[in-house]
């Protein structure tokens, strides 16, 4: 009997992936647990092994393919009427109809195995199916959940239907503000970008042998739906200012060496990740979220820091937990692997989620300056530049007069990097923005204090 192997749930929030690889062809004998495809979502690259021990008698995909929750992937077996119900659906990752309202039936082969509620029948005034962090996410956006159209397994309300409403909400607002008699804006559904600007959805060239379309996808398609979402919902603030860490890098540069033979990279970033956690035990406001329905702000008791990583695929965010608790050494290796899995599509869902606050570090690759993104639904980013050796005036002697301008003060070099921190205006304002910068700036220029943990 034939048996379908379809595309199963692969976590909160994912509903498709784009193909990669096809491990089998029709004929092929493989075994239970085998890898038969690999896939790469919007968060990760997943290995999806067999869920029988059986011959391949089609597969349905190739490299490139879209697929989607549910989707035939590859048929199990000889030809015949179809597997069972129970048979295929276990293979899926889906429920089987469940006959006692309110009952739960765990479901899934090899490939994913999860607790699945019943299938929502109607959609009134009841409770409506969906993960608490998602009604936490429609509560801080200001949705109801009842006016979401769901795609998740049973009429459940996923995360990412929660952000599309949103989006779609917002853009009809732009469009409805625009004044009469200018363009009509089109409320076309799509990435969650042009929705949330209100944007049209096709863009008119005519020089059409001169262009060459790309598909959004993965990682590139989550990030443009990810950023027009936090920059529609939050009103961004930024101060940026000079840090000196010329102590710091000669630290750095007398213990790096040692870091690596131990299988680490004693990079800026793991000092930096120190000396913001420090700085949001100081100034908790910026370590929150802003619940808007409930007009409360939600201040959180641990310190996880997400650190963007430039990758192939597009910028991933892997979260170093719990922050307050390592040592720098001990950031330093956790940070290489983080990044090496996440560069090598090797980091899974968890690995890329639950961050209080986030940094980015372009000094990699240079600039002086730049406004970074809030990584929603946080309230604050942190980002630094390339640092640049500069000729800083300093007090010849401390205890002298320098009341007049280049009378008491000489010119020394320092190794100066630009630090920037962008904010949410509605949580924080501009006078208390500048002091957290300043305590991570205190804490950078003075590694043997950050290192003490004073």
């Amino acid at each position: 009997m034939a048996k379908e192997f379809r595309l199963p749930d692969l976590g909160e929030g994912i509903h498709e992936g784009e193909v990669l690889a096809v491990k089998v062809r029709a004929g092929q004998q493989v075994k239970e647990d085998d890898v038969i495809l690999e896939v790469e979502t919007d968060k990760a690259a997943v290995e999806l092994p067999s869920p029988f021990t059986d011959v391949v008698t089609d597969v349905r995909v190739g490299p490139g393919d879209v697929v989607h929750v549910g989707d035939v992937l590859m048929v199990f077996g000889g030809p015949g009427d179809g597997a069972s119900v129970g048979e295929t659906e276990l293979a899926a990752g889906h429920p089987s109809p469940v006959p006692t309202a309110g009952a739960q039936q765990r479901v899934g082969g090899p490939a994913v195995e999860k607790l699945v509620e019943p299938p929502a029948v109607t959609r009134g005034e009841g409770p409506v199916p969906a993960a608490p962090s998602t009604r936490r996410l429609a509560r801080e956006l200001g949705v109801d959940l009842h006016s979401v159209t769901p795609t998740g397994p049973g009429g459940r309300v996923t995360s990412d239907d929660v952000r599309a409403h949103a989006g779609q909400r917002q853009g009809e607002q732009v469009a409805d503000a625009v004044v009469k008699g200018s363009e009509p804006v089109d409320r076309s559904e799509g990435t969650g970008a042009q929705a949330t600007a209100g944007a049209p959805s096709q863009v008119a060239y005519d020089g059409a042998d001169e262009v060459e379309r790309v598909p959004l996808r993965s990682v590139r398609r989550a990030t443009a739906r990810h950023m027009a979402l936090a920059w529609s919902q939050i009103p961004h603030v930024t101060t940026q200012d000079l840090v000196d860490i010329t102590e710091l890098e000669s630290l750095r540069q007398r213990y790096k060496d040692e870091v690596r033979d131990r299988g680490g990279a004693l990079t800026l970033t793991a000092f930096v990740v120190k000396a913001l956690a420090h700085a949001l035990k100081e100034f908790p406001k910026f370590n929150a979220s802003l619940d808007t329905g409930a007009d409360e702000i939600v201040l959180k008791k641990v310190y996880h820091i997400g650190v963007a990583v430039d990758t192939e695929r597009g910028l991933l965010v892997p979260t170093l937990r719990h922050v307050d608790r390592k040592s720098v050494v001990e950031l330093a290796l956790e940070l290489k692997t983080l990044a090496d899995r996440a560069r090598e599509g090797r980091a899974t869902v968890e690995e890329l989620q639950g961050s209080t606050m986030t940094i980015t570090n372009v000094g990699a690759i240079g600039g002086t300056g730049f406004t970074p993104i809030i990584n929603y639904p946080e309230v604050a980013i942190l980002g630094f530049a390339q640092a640049r050796v500069q000729p800083v005036a300093v007090a010849a002697d401390p205890g002298a007069g320098t009341e007049v301008l280049g009378k008491g003060y000489e010119f020394v070099p320092r190794l100066m990097m630009p630090i920037v921190l962008a904010f949410d205006h509605r949580v924080n304002d501009g006078a208390e923005a500048q002091r957290f910068l300043n305590a991570v700036i205190a804490q950078l220029e003075n590694p043997e204090r950050l290192l003490m943990g004073l």
